[in-house]
């Protein structure tokens, strides 16, 4: 049986039983197309709110600014955005932003779902923040605070929104401009695909009281990364990169443009490519509460990634997309059921592509 078929079989057959509610995936290998499949959605141009995988398309934005000189990872936050510095921030750069080191992962119990998706809102509360620890000293996850820092710095440094920049240096270059989205466009939101609570919102409230990403990234309920969040067509609109709204093939596509062209378009060079994908820090993380290596941006070598020659980043509920450096693949996964931190259907796919691409094998006889 070969790829595309083994895919579509397990999929159709994980919706089928009620395991799953609906699925894309996507692979590229060596800058081409490996695999596509989908079920229980409209087809592969559905779009699936992907919270956090998000993040590494924020990364991946940051990055091919970087490449052109537009921003600098080692410059201030403050040199582009000058109230960020009050209250001991001057000192946090790009770089401590991108590998969550920058102390100010927290957000107040009183802010609303409605003041998250407010720029000015949240441009004051993160301007008030206090770093909880020395920037660069420690790593903490910056749930949401990572894609209003990041995002608010691309705003002022290119004059665009986050969205339009994405489009315009990432999207659009790559032919998927209506398919990798920071905030939906309203006529295009009866394209999302409504998510369902699958176990991970019971997961969040099973957390220990005082449990750090419920005290202080996700202080209250309706901060949480719930399907009832995502659903919120006022959330989903919202310019907001530490999450994104995609396809699979997007997701799959942008990440398979970082290791090498996609159609004569190459993201960035290999020089930094190699940068953004080493390890920067690595340890337990203060707010996960996980062992975790992180580069630029990227989470480092997750289970369904295979192995430490992967980056990439998972969402709430068990979506991921990544790149594989060593097998030249890029993978991405969307699921409208939303999991169990535990539960094995990213792996599962993961493992089936990466068992092709070993039987496939590289150019030259060389094994995968």
């Amino acid at each position: 049986m070969d790829l595309q078929a083994e895919l579509q079989l397990v999929v159709d057959g994980l919706v089928a039983s009620g395991a799953e509610g609906g699925l894309q995936v996507c692979a590229y290998r060596d800058g081409l197309p490996f695999a596509e499949v989908w079920a229980g959605v409209p087809g592969p141009g559905a779009l699936v709110h992907a919270f956090s995988v998000g993040k590494g398309v924020t990364a991946t934005l940051v990055h091919v600014l970087a490449e052109r000189g537009i921003l600098h990872h080692d410059a201030p936050v403050a040199r582009y955005w000058p109230a960020f510095a009050a209250h001991g921030k001057a000192g946090i750069t790009l770089r401590h932003v991108l590998t969550h080191t920058a102390g100010i992962p927290q957000l107040p119990r009183s802010l609303t779902a409605a003041g998250l998706c407010d720029r000015d809102t949240m441009c004051g509360v993160v301007e008030g923040l206090r770093p909880l620890w020395a920037p660069g000293s420690d790593s903490g996850y910056h749930g949401w605070t990572y894609g209003w820092i990041l995002g608010e710095t691309v705003r002022r440094a290119t004059g665009l929104t986050p969205g339009q920049a994405l489009r315009e240096y990432v999207a659009e270059p790559l032919g998927v401009a209506d398919e990798l989205y920071f905030g939906v466009p309203e006529a295009e939101l009866p394209r999302v695909v409504p998510l369902v609570e699958g176990g991970w919102e019971a997961y969040l409230a099973g957390l220990p009281y005082g449990a750090p990403f419920t005290r202080l990234v996700a202080p209250n309920r309706s901060l949480w990364t719930t399907a009832t969040l995502a659903n919120r067509p006022g959330y989903l609109r919202t310019d907001l990169p530490a999450n994104a709204t995609v396809t699979a093939r997007a997701a799959a596509r942008m990440y398979a443009a970082l290791l090498g062209e996609v159609d004569g378009v190459r993201l960035l060079s290999p020089a930094r490519v190699a940068e953004v994908a080493a390890v920067e820090v690595e340890g337990r993380d203060r707010m996960l509460m996980r062992h975790h290596a992180k580069g630029l941006g990227y989470f480092l070598g997750l289970p369904p990634m295979g192995g430490d020659t992967a980056f990439g980043h998972h969402g709430s509920g068990g979506t991921i997309a990544f790149a594989d450096r060593a097998r030249g693949l890029s993978f991405a996964l969307t699921r409208t059921r939303l999991a169990h931190p535990a539960d094995g259907t990213a792996q599962l796919l993961a493992d089936i592509v990466r068992a092709a691409v070993r039987a496939a094998g590289r150019p030259g006889g060389r094994a995968a």
